[in-house]
C-alpha cells in the first residue's frame, strides 16, 4: 500500500511548515489527488488517520479534491477528459494520447491554529 509512504510525505510536508511558520495545532488538510495518481482516497484517509497520530496534525480533518483526468490526443488535436491512462480518446476512439492533467498528487491548503 504505497499510500502509507505518501501519507508519511505528506505529514513531513506538514511539520516542515509548522516549524517554518511556527504554529502547533492542524485543524484541516485539504489534499488534491488525481483520478490518475493511482492514489486510491479512502486508503490515503485511512493512513492519513494512522500517522499523524501524536503529531501536529493528529485529529484533522481531511479533505480529498479530486482533479479530473486530462488528456491530449494527437489524432483529433484537442484535450478531453481521461477515466484512465492508457485509455482511448473519447471523441476519436484514437489510443494516441498523452496525459496532460490528473496524475498529481498535493497539500493545497492547511488550516491551523
Amino acid at each position: 500500500m504505497h499510500e502509507m509512504s505518501l501519507a508519511e510525505s505528506v505529514l513531513q510536508l506538514i511539520e516542515d511548515a509548522a516549524h517554518k511558520d511556527k504554529f502547533n495545532k492542524v485543524t484541516t488538510v485539504w489534499l488534491e489527488i488525481g483520478q490518475l495518481s493511482g492514489v486510491e482516497p479512502e486508503a490515503m484517509a485511512f493512513c492519513f488517520d494512522a500517522v499523524t497520530r501524536d503529531s501536529v496534525a493528529a485529529g484533522a480533518r481531511l479533505e480529498i479534491v479530486s482533479l479530473p483526468g486530462v488528456g491530449w490526443c494527437m489524432a483529433c488535436a484537442k484535450s478531453v477528459a481521461m477515466n484512465e491512462i492508457f485509455g482511448e480518446c473519447p471523441d476519436c476512439g484514437s489510443y494516441q494520447m498523452q496525459v496532460t492533467g490528473g496524475t498529481e498528487m498535493r497539500v493545497k491548503e492547511l488550516e491551523v491554529e
